[in-house]
């Protein structure tokens, strides 16, 4: 059996643990520049504020309300994923990271699930105030499917076992085609006109049919809505094929210094995430963009792509390059919006075959392992060419503290 935990509106959750005056109260969350709703609280979706909405829209309705209202707060919401995915690691026999508040758990061996599902919900809401659905089943479709009938069902108390077959029946015939994880709204028109409406039809469908029409894919969503487990846990991620870092500016950037700062500040994300796993770029791209929507001046958008000398994870390095690729790209006169850099061509090796006529470079590995250790521990090392106040920073005007990644964010208790 498979355990799908879910984080219950994970960033408004993680932004209430600090404040227990807003608990039962509605909050949603902002994207990068407050500009759209990412996250609410059940109470903000009771009062119909929809995902993706812009903020400007809803803004009557949370005026009207006293909705709280944050700014996205990433150190907080990744250190305490983190914590939640250690309880998991410590509690069950293998676990699968799928993203920031989910995660598949491995149950063999454990014999009584709706105890041991329960105790796992228990635990996690004591050690860190997240509350969180957990669904279990003998594969990962059911068992997104058992975490999301938690949260419309109120009276499964957050604990859904899918181990009767009756049940599980009952279930699959109340989830629409387009709700099952792997179909979605594109291919559920297409679903819907061969007469297959909800997770039971697609379960009953003949396989040579959904090849024929779709892909292998279709097939293996239709074995595993029948229990029939075709995904199995992932103990290692897989090895990403690239790395994009890029952010919608605050104001627009206007001077050719503000964006080589900008560009900077991406290659040092990008690279030390780089070190983080273990990986080395063999590629690397720049881009900028101005706004689609500017009536003062026509649209420009562009790239520049380069080949690093050797694969490397060396922020000095990569900089260089970028700093070089920006040049080429880089037009006077407009009012950029965003820009980014991306590193391909990863691997997990830094070894490549050398030429005697390449010219020699020098060896950053211990200063970045030690700029690494030092930002772990209290974040203050970067590159000059970075900047140190950024006019192009992203709006985050409701920005709560990082409360447990920065010490003069701890909470004080009076």
């Amino acid at each position: 059996m498979i355990a799908l935990v879910d984080c219950n509106s994970f960033y408004a959750s993680c932004e209430t643990i600090f404040r227990p005056d807003l608990r039962g109260k509605p909050v949603v969350v902002l994207s990068n520049n407050d500009g759209c709703v990412v996250a609410r609280s059940a109470e903000a979706k009771a009062l119909g504020i929809a995902m993706a909405v812009p903020f400007f829209k809803v803004a009557p309705i949370i005026r009207r309300h006293n909705v709280a209202v944050f700014s996205s707060n990433y150190a907080l919401y990744a250190d305490m994923s983190q914590r939640v995915m250690r309880i998991l690691a410590m509690l069950c026999p293998a676990v699968e990271q799928y993203s920031i508040d989910e995660a598949f758990a491995d149950l063999r061996g454990i014999q009584n699930l709706p105890e041991f599902a329960s105790e796992l919900r228990r635990t996690i809401r004591q050690w860190t105030g997240i509350p969180v659905s957990v669904g279990v089943a003998p594969s990962k479709t059911l068992a997104k499917l058992a975490a999301d009938a938690c949260k419309k069902y109120p009276k499964t108390d957050g604990v859904v076992v899918l181990k009767d077959e009756e049940r599980c029946q009952r279930l699959l015939k109340l989830t629409p085609v387009e709700d099952i994880w792997g179909v979605g709204r594109r291919l559920a028109p297409r679903l819907q006109a061969l007469g297959i409406h909800n997770a039971n039809d697609l379960a009953q469908t003949e396989g040579a049919l959904l090849r024929r029409r779709f892909s292998v894919i279709m097939v293996r969503i239709a074995e595993e809505l029948r229990g029939h487990s075709c995904l199995p846990l992932e103990d290692l991620p897989a090895t990403r094929k690239q790395i994009i870092r890029s952010r919608s500016f605050g104001s627009p950037v206007t001077t050719f210094t503000e964006m080589r700062e900008a560009i900077s500040t991406f290659i040092e994300i990008a690279c030390a995430r780089l070190r983080y796993e273990g990986l080395y770029a063999s590629s690397l791209s720049v881009f900028v963009q101005t706004s689609p929507f500017a009536k003062e001046a026509a649209f420009y958008a562009n790239a520049s792509h380069g080949a690093l000398p050797r694969p490397l994870n060396d922020t000095l390095h990569c900089n260089r390059l970028s700093q070089r690729l920006l040049a080429k790209i880089w037009k006077e006169g407009h009012r950029y919006i965003k820009a980014g850099v991306m590193l391909g061509e990863l691997s997990r090796s830094a070894r490549w075959q050398s030429s005697f006529f390449d010219p020699p470079m020098r060896d950053n590995t211990r200063l970045m392992a030690a700029i690494d250790g030092i930002n772990h521990k209290i974040g203050t090392v970067q590159l000059a060419a970075s900047g140190l106040k950024p006019a192009w920073a992203i709006r985050r005007q409701h920005l709560s503290p990082a409360y447990t990644t920065r010490w003069a964010d701890l909470p004080r208790v009076i």
